[in-house]
């Protein structure tokens, strides 16, 4: 479970600065929008993936307990990254349920800013679910073409 937070955290604090230099790329573009709800520094994103990679090993772990890794698709893999990335879009809303956090924009509405980053942090649920399952397979290749080439010296 460490392991898929530290790698989807390692993902978004990257996709998130890909987001900054594209900004300045294609001024042109309609950035205000996203920087009027995102208004932390870009590679930031990188802690709410830490909770997501959680939230999808967790959805992994209850989903598909029965299946083999080798059963498993990519198509799944988005489908459950999607799903965790879906509940990661909840968790703001739950702590400003419970007192934890005050919403920074409360003109906007809770339910309207939970809606806005549920698009966002689903899509990137979904293709980091798929980057987790080329990473688990990339490391099961190299680790088994490590032990044959260990056991033939």
């Amino acid at each position: 479970m460490v392991w898929m937070c530290l790698t989807w955290a390692a993902g978004w604090a990257v996709a998130g600065l890909l987001i900054g230099v594209t900004s300045l790329v294609t001024p042109f573009l309609p950035w205000d929008a996203f920087f009027r709800v995102f208004d932390a520094p870009l590679p930031a994103l990188g802690m709410p993936a830490f909770i997501g990679g959680g939230l999808f090993s967790i959805v992994i772990g209850f989903a598909e307990r029965r299946s083999r890794f080798e059963d498993l698709s990519l198509g799944r893999f988005a489908a459950w990254g999607a799903a965790a990335g879906l509940l990661l879009s909840l968790v703001p809303a739950a702590m400003v349920a419970v007192g934890l956090a005050s919403l920074n924009r409360p003109e906007y509405g809770l339910w309207k800013l939970t809606a806005l980053i549920s698009g966002p942090l689903t899509l990137l649920g979904a293709v980091s679910g798929v980057a987790s399952l080329h990473l688990a397979r990339m490391t099961r290749l190299w680790k088994t073409l490590l032990l044959q080439l260990l056991a033939s010296e």
